[in-house]
């Protein structure tokens, strides 16, 4: 088996082995994968945190040890909270965004496979991140940064993201690991029964009229959603759906409340 580290700010992950193919989701710098086949000038990989299968650019490959991957699977890794900062050694910069991974990071340096980095910006500090209160508090503050980010289907960056992916990045922040789709986000947490009932941080998933989920945001503070549509944008939110004011009506039908953070 071999295994790779994603060494560039992001990297496509697409359905079919060709640059024509859709995206289907991205890697984001520091993330682990395991190399399952070479195809040509692709490779099919599964992304080591949410096990996603797609094809990338074999000349975006960066292997790593066994070694490596396996120590990497087993930590709970920082994130980086800065919206653009730069990771550097004596011959290289280059840029990462809010929510890449920072491997074994010690406050000064991180570890990608055999490199060693340098990194002075903000980031997470996994050990911190047990208290429910801070937890919520810095969903809401992370989800603020990505406010005006552009859709993009795929996405899961700032400079493009789809809805479930916004949600994966967001809990990522607090060490809480989250499927990529949300038609498998919506199988975690406690079910909220009450709009009336919610609070900070809670996952609100939406249908469409075959009753598939197509659709997931995060609650704020008063029954407002943070959410991706368009753009990440924040709107009210009813037992009814998501009101869209400046359209005038309704843009995603309810389907069900789920609660992630401890109570």
């Amino acid at each position: 088996m071999e295994y790779g580290i994603c060494p560039l700010s992001v990297v496509p992950v697409r359905a079919e082995p060709n640059d024509r193919a859709e995206i289907v989701t991205q890697l984001i710098f520091g993330e682990c994968y395991t190399l399952l086949l070479i195809q040509g000038n692709w490779c099919q990989i599964r992304i080591a945190a949410d096990q996603y299968v797609g094809w990338m650019d074999v000349k975006q490959h960066e292997p790593v040890t066994s070694t490596y991957f396996a120590e990497w699977s087993a930590h709970a890794h920082p994130r980086s909270l800065d919206v653009v900062q730069m990771v550097s050694d004596a011959d290289s910069r280059q840029p990462i965004s809010l929510g890449a991974r920072l491997p074994f990071f010690d406050g000064m340096t991180l570890r990608l496979g055999e490199r060693q980095l340098f990194y002075n910006g903000a980031a997470t500090n996994p050990a911190a991140n047990g208290d429910p209160g801070r937890k919520a508090a810095l969903l809401q503050k992370m989800g603020q940064a990505f406010l005006k980010a552009p859709y993009l289907w795929g996405g899961k960056t700032l400079f493009g993201v789809d809805c479930s992916g916004l949600m994966q990045q967001l809990y990522g922040l607090v060490d809480m690991q989250l499927p990529r789709d949300a038609r498998q986000q919506i199988d975690h947490g406690r079910t909220v029964h009450f709009v009336s009932q919610t609070q900070p941080g809670d996952l609100a998933f939406f249908d469409n009229a075959e009753g598939n989920i197509v659709h997931v945001g995060m609650l704020l503070e008063d029954q407002q959603i943070l959410h991706a549509s368009g753009e990440v944008r924040i709107d009210p939110l009813d037992h009814n759906g998501i009101y869209n004011r400046q359209r005038q009506k309704y843009s995603h039908k309810l389907r069900l409340i789920k609660r992630l953070l401890p109570d």
